[in-house]
């Protein structure tokens, strides 16, 4: 008898499995830069100093969830940042201006996020122009609108506390409360970070729209041809990112009372990074929410461990980015290696 050589129906072995996945890089990435701090930094491995490494992760880890399913579907959102601070402006200051419960503010911020997520995906489908550009422009836009409305209204660059409002101390507990688990101390963005993976994973790997999203990244015309809804999938992905921007900044908000009208601006691009790194590719249809997580992950240890190290603060920047390329490069090496194993 000939042997069956179809490569469809042939078994795959779980370490081949292992080796496709997305993730694999980061994973390998992370455990070397927790082994270097791990060595580094003598107060790394303490309980409290992995729950700051934790909750600095989750700051980012929160937005690079959402960054990463928009880079599957092929795109790019350069205003994800600065959509942070409107985000907590918007709750801050109607509230405060309308003298409402903050809860009113709250809704009325993530009604008008997720509208400026709908803008995007909407202005991208309709003109066809690349998203770079798309986005660029509403980043600019926010940054003019969160500074000259907060000075209009405010008079100042920040918005007026609202800690003493009614609503503020439950807002609190479910943005920026702590919790203690086992004795130590843990901020519920983690909690809500680990919820937006499992979420996110669960849209990707279980269900018809992340076959759509994983369709567009890879080949919009193909996608298109055999049904997918291209316009809606962008749109759902954009106003995706919006409702993380809309998390971070009331997390912003409620941590500080107050919010710098200045503030977000860079750091669209530190949720690209924390994509890139745990697997997603800049060309789209390729890359995981889990790795986005160790991406985000891999940002904190760094970020955090150079202060356990007790370094000269003054190279914190050139550090952080030696960390940051040799876990891509790791990243890179691990995915060509499991390509030749195929």
């Amino acid at each position: 008898m000939t042997a069956i050589t179809d490569e469809r129906i042939l078994h795959s072995s779980p370490l081949r499995k292992l080796l496709s996945r997305p993730e694999l890089g980061s994973v390998v990435g992370a455990a070397a830069v927790f082994l270097f701090f791990a060595l580094a930094a003598d107060s790394f491995l303490k309980a409290s100093s992995l729950s700051t490494v934790l909750y600095a992760s989750s700051t980012i880890g929160i937005m690079a969830v959402p960054v990463a399913l928009l880079m599957i579907g092929g795109e790019f959102d350069l205003s994800a940042g600065v959509m942070v601070t409107s985000s907590a402006l918007i709750s801050s200051m109607f509230s405060f201006q309308m003298t409402a419960n903050v809860w009113v503010g709250v809704g009325v911020s993530l009604l008008a996020t997720l509208a400026v997520g709908a803008f995007n995906g909407f202005m991208l489908t309709r003109t066809k122009l690349p998203s770079f550009i798309i986005t660029l422009g509403t980043f600019l836009m926010l940054t003019g609108m969160n500074l000259g409305f907060t000075k209009l209204i405010s008079g100042t660059v920040s918005t007026k506390t609202i800690a003493d409002m009614e609503g503020f101390p439950g807002a609190h507990d479910v943005f920026a409360s702590t919790l203690t688990l086992g004795g130590v101390n843990v901020k519920i963005t983690i909690l809500w970070w680990f919820a937006l993976v499992a979420l996110a994973s669960w849209i990707l790997l279980r269900t018809r729209a992340g076959n759509w999203i994983f369709a567009v990244g890879g080949n919009e015309d193909a996608a298109r041809a055999v049904g997918v809804p291209v316009a809606r999938t962008k749109i759902g992905l954009y106003m995706g990112v919006a409702f993380g921007a809309w998390i971070s900044g009331q997390h912003l908000l409620f941590s500080y009372d107050v919010v710098q009208s200045g503030e977000g601006v860079g750091n669209e691009l530190i949720y690209i990074i924390a994509a890139v790194i745990g697997g997603c590719l800049i060309t789209g249809g390729y890359g995981s929410a889990v790795g986005s997580a160790v991406g985000a992950f891999i940002f904190g240890m760094t970020s955090k461990g150079i202060v356990f190290a007790e370094w000269n603060p003054d190279w914190f920047k050139f550090f952080l980015g030696a960390m940051l390329l040799l876990a891509t490069l790791l990243n890179a090496w691990v995915r060509k290696r499991a390509e030749a194993a195929k």
